[in-house]
């Protein structure tokens, strides 16, 4: 990654929005959302790609390493030139996710990861996503599960979320859509991210949510442990399974345009 690029990553993490990779303070998110992307890969195996919704580009990037052809959608004019000038091997388009810029049956898989929650028009989304599938094609998508994101509210918490989804929300909005689903998963906390559970009281996620927002006292933003302890975790510290859905932290769900 160039200086330039290095810079305009941090700005995008500033955002408060994105989640992009060589942030110390991000990692725990980044390999989150890495172990999604590393479940769905095989699907992408020598086919042409779009992801609707690319962000920094590191997963259109992931892509890029198994599929024939990856084109990356995003809306931001940041991200779509920070991705030209970052990963070499996906083609940066800005557009509308409302109005996909490709034509009818042009792409062989659709993904979107982390990105129907921000949509105020989900359906619309997806029936554009299906537009530009060709048949068979499937839509891989990963979204928060509402059931343990925001499980005390119909309200999401996060101001960038328009509509948290359970599985069973996820299924029936899909299937509205044109779509059949072939499968349903939940990514988990791993035996490390576990061990960090108990170590900071339950949560590691609510002892970072309590530094980001401000919650402890002292000049220091992140205490140290806590820092080393999120910048050591990676991808194989999540575990995606079928089991327990309602439990899992994110969704991750492979649909069939029919």
């Amino acid at each position: 990654m160039t200086d330039v690029s290095a810079a305009r990553s941090v700005q995008l993490h500033l955002s408060g929005e994105r989640t992009v990779p060589g942030v110390q303070e991000e990692n725990y998110w980044f390999r989150r959302h890495e172990a999604a992307y590393r479940a769905l890969l095989p699907l992408c195996r020598d086919a042409v790609v779009l992801e609707a919704g690319c962000g920094e580009g590191y997963g259109a990037n992931m892509i890029a390493e198994v599929a024939e052809r990856v084109v990356a959608v995003d809306y931001d004019e940041d991200c779509v030139r920070h991705v030209a000038e970052t990963y070499a091997s996906v083609r940066p388009v800005r557009g509308n996710l409302a109005v996909l810029p490709l034509s009818d049956q042009s792409v062989d898989v659709v993904a979107n990861l982390q990105v129907i929650e921000h949509l105020w028009d989900q359906h619309g989304f997806l029936t554009e996503c299906r537009r530009v599938l060709r048949p068979g094609g499937p839509l891989l998508c990963t979204t928060p599960n509402r059931l343990t994101f925001t499980p005390d509210s119909d309200t999401p918490l996060n101001p960038y979320h328009t509509r948290e989804l359970t599985a069973d929300e996820l299924a029936e909005l899909l299937h509205g859509a044109g779509f059949a689903v072939q499968s349903m998963r939940g990514l988990h906390h791993g035996p490390g991210v576990q061990a960090l559970d108990e170590r900071y009281g339950g949560s590691v996620i609510e002892a970072q949510l309590d530094v980001v927002m401000g919650h402890l006292p002292g000049t220091a933003p992140w205490p140290e442990r806590l820092l080393m302890d999120v910048a050591s975790l990676t991808a194989d510290d999540f575990t995606v399974q079928t089991e327990d859905i309602d439990a899992s932290l994110d969704l991750i769900a492979v649909a069939v345009r029919q």
